[in-house]
């Protein structure tokens, strides 16, 4: 056995998560210690009994503080008890006492942690039945004094824990959500961006995504000079024999001293952002436990809410988020859009500023699309993470995110790109489109209209209807009828072909192609290709996700613009229902005009995972906004909620293979909104829309509900000429 040190308090070692071991050094360092040096996953270090003490209650970094009380040889089991009971045990503490062995390692002998701390224990144990007869109690939970024993190589270093459980535990968090955010790590986040130097030049403090609110307080205790052990109730060294009291005292004191300064002081802005109300109310909780209400600010927003505060000048700060990864709220796929959100948000506000942000994944990381000039990987817990660190003033983003339209491919292949020769019908086709576009243009600016129909068959022989998706084009060739010579068709669309890229300025490449007939059950949903690209396209305040390519509607059915829009000014502090949602525009649109909360059923996975990146897209959580995969007749008539808002857009056939029988609007749709009405509160409102041609309401509706034919309202002008695309009634109880 060999003795640690010059003195039992000479020698000492901070473990942390790896990736941090520098930023500890330093951090010990400033605290006193002598002769530091890093090794993997802490810091060994000299210093007296009062730097062990000072460094359990300034560290914002370690996990445990452990001084070393010698280094035994245990090639076996045997060995390993033998040495330990050579140590004088009752110098470190009685045998009224309770401790705990945290044992970790193996080797050939000692194959389990669980055997080799109960050799440990043993040897403990029995030490003082041999010198006194009264054997101390084992304590996992909460022991008077914890043992470190860490077994390598055939040794044993053996040390007691001055902490007394891990050291990231503050106090202030009583209760954390899923995959929480070690205080430790976001100490070491805000270190690693400068926050303590940017607060002492006045920047603020912003996390958009704050959750339980952790980087807002860790940041707080930095610029408020608050010791991170303070709210610990007790720490392991106090039971030690050795334990000086007067100096702990001395050093509460000051610490406590410091905090009431802090606290008083005028600190910089620190607020934080989350979109579910439960989680900032456990953000609440955890400020109010660590007194720091007058200093931390959090409320109900989502990131698509975020605004950089105008109520006093802000010219720099940190903006500083964990947003959600891996599998905390979702797939990657609908997280990249979220992750986008953020980039967009970070520019947009805070141009001026810093950030950074925490990830698992760098792909996702890359969705934000803005260049980080630093990276750094650590760990929360066991899951490796990679901190990114942005300067956010001349930061460009990138066109290459999810849902980002490629406008420069577009136009550079438009303009290199000369008209060749058209044809006659090509001519009067191009020169209708035209004339349509400019009849239009002046509603599109006004009214700030990205997606539009330019064109719907308004000359028989070229049944197409062309819209218009940002800087793409879509183009539905409607099925010719019989009579209609099979070639002729051909050579017509064909023209179209040829006229469209000059007539709209879109690259022909940028203009997709599909054949539109009469659809049965699922066959509106099935695949026509499997590229998954999405691009991103704009309605009022919401950004949507299209796809122009993989099925034979793009996810945006453009005649229910006004609708929607209708449905988003009349959401606020409503609960809305999305009946037959598709992909969930209308719930967006809800959700953005400040629905309380939302609730979207339909029977396609497909739709709804469209929704969720459709939610994700636009920085909304998914916490307030429920999508239910359901049929929508059978789920109707189980729901007990209730609802002011309803929105119930069925298909007009449908014989889909998840439902029993076929649903034919016309026939069942006085039974489906009786239904609906049922979950509508009294003073609420229902928008009951189809697209069967020739549709009539039930008689008996008319008389039972106020009834409202506001499809003419639902039209805009793009769809003036065909006003049959779809019918619309607002209903309302008597």
């Amino acid at each position: 056995m060999s003795q640690a040190g010059n003195s039992p308090a000479d020698r000492w070692f901070a473990a942390c998560p790896r990736g941090l071991e520098n930023l500890l050094l330093d951090e010990l360092l400033a605290l006193g210690a002598e002769s530091a040096r890093e090794t993997v996953a802490g810091v060994y270090f000299h210093g007296p009994l009062s730097i062990g003490y000072r460094a359990c209650l300034w560290s914002r970094l370690a996990n445990r503080i452990l001084r070393p009380l010698m280094t035994v040889e245990a090639t076996d089991g045997d060995q390993l008890y033998s040495q330990l009971k050579t140590f004088a045990w009752s110098s470190l503490f009685s045998p009224q006492q309770s401790f705990a062995i945290d044992f970790s390692g193996q080797s050939a002998s000692i194959r389990n942690t669980q055997f080799g701390a109960q050799r440990s224990k043993d040897a403990v144990v029995d030490w003082f039945s041999e010198h006194g007869g009264q054997r101390p109690n084992v304590e996992r939970r909460n022991p008077d004094v914890r043992l470190n024993i860490r077994l390598s190589k055939g040794r044993a270093v053996v040390a007691v824990d001055y902490s007394g459980g891990s050291l990231h535990q503050r106090g202030y968090r009583a209760r954390a959500g899923a995959a929480p955010l070690k205080e430790n790590l976001a100490a070491a986040i805000l270190l690693r961006a400068d926050w303590p130097g940017m607060a002492a030049r006045g920047g603020a403090l912003i996390d958009p995504m704050c959750g339980a609110a952790t980087l807002l307080l860790e940041g707080a205790m930095m610029a408020a000079d608050i010791a991170p052990g303070l709210g610990r109730k007790r720490f392991g060294f106090e039971r030690l024999r050795d334990f000086n009291a007067p100096q702990w005292q001395a050093m509460l004191t000051d610490a406590r001293s410091r905090a009431e300064r802090g606290r008083n002081s005028q600190l910089p802005e620190m607020r934080g952002y989350d979109a579910d109300p439960k989680v900032i109310r456990r953000a609440q909780e955890n400020i109010a436990a660590a007194g720091l209400e007058k200093a931390v600010r959090v409320s109900c927003k989502s990131l698509g809410e975020l605004k950089k505060p105008t109520h006093r000048p802000m010219p720099c700060g940190l903006l500083v988020c964990n947003p959600p990864y891996g599998e905390r709220l979702g797939d990657k796929e609908s997280l990249a859009y979220l992750y986008r959100q953020l980039g967009e948000a970070m520019v947009r506000e805070f141009p001026d500023w810093e950030a950074a942000v925490l990830t698992s994944d760098l792909d996702l990381g890359k969705a934000i699309g803005l260049r980080s000039h630093k990276r750094y990987r650590l760990f929360n817990g066991a899951l490796e993470v990679q901190l990114l660190l942005f300067q956010l003033q001349g930061n460009v983003l990138r066109d290459s995110g999810p849902g980002a339209s490629p406008a420069s491919a577009a136009l550079s292949a438009t303009a290199a790109s000369a008209p060749g020769e058209l044809s006659d019908g090509a001519v009067m086709f191009a020169n209708r489109v035209r004339k349509n576009r400019k009849r239009l243009g002046s509603w599109i600016k006004r009214e700030q209209v990205q997606c539009y129909r330019v064109y719907d068959a308004d000359m028989p022989e070229y049944a197409v209807a062309v819209d218009i998706y940002g800087e793409w084009a879509h183009v539905a060739e409607y099925q010719a009828p019989k009579g209609v010579d099979p070639e002729a068709a051909s050579r017509r669309l064909g023209e179209v072909r040829a006229a469209l890229p000059e007539a709209l300025g879109i690259a022909a490449s940028h203009i997709v192609y599909k054949q539109r007939r009469r659809q049965r059950g699922e066959a509106q949903y099935e695949k026509q290709d499997s590229r998954g690209e999405f691009i991103s396209v704009n309605e009022g305040a919401a950004k949507l996700l299209v796809n122009l390519h993989d099925y034979l509607d793009t996810g945006l059915f453009l005649d229910h613009r006004p609708l929607r829009l209708r449905i988003g000014g009349e959401a606020r502090g409503k609960d809305f229902l999305n009946l037959f949602c598709y992909t969930g525009s209308a719930t967006v649109q809800a959700a953005l005009g400040g629905a309380r909360r939302t609730t979207s059923v339909d029977m396609s996975n497909t739709y709804l995972d469209w929704l969720r990146k459709n939610l994700a897209h636009n920085g909304l959580g998914e916490d307030k906004h429920r999508r239910i995969r359901a049929n929508c007749l059978q789920w109707l008539a189980q729901d007990k909620e209730e609802y002011d808002l309803i929105l119930l857009d069925p298909p007009s056939f449908s014989n889909s293979k998840a439902m029993e029988g076929s649903f034919d609007v016309q026939r069942d749709h006085e039974q489906l909104v009786r239904d609906a009405m049922a979950r509508l509160r009294p003073d609420g409102t229902l928008y009951f829309s189809n697209n069967r041609r020739g549709f009539k309401l039930d008689e008996s509706l008319l008389q039972d509900f106020d009834c409202t034919d506001i499809t003419a309202q639902t039209l805009d002008p793009d769809f003036q000429r065909n006003k049959r695309i779809h019918c619309c009634w607002q209903i309302a109880h008597l």
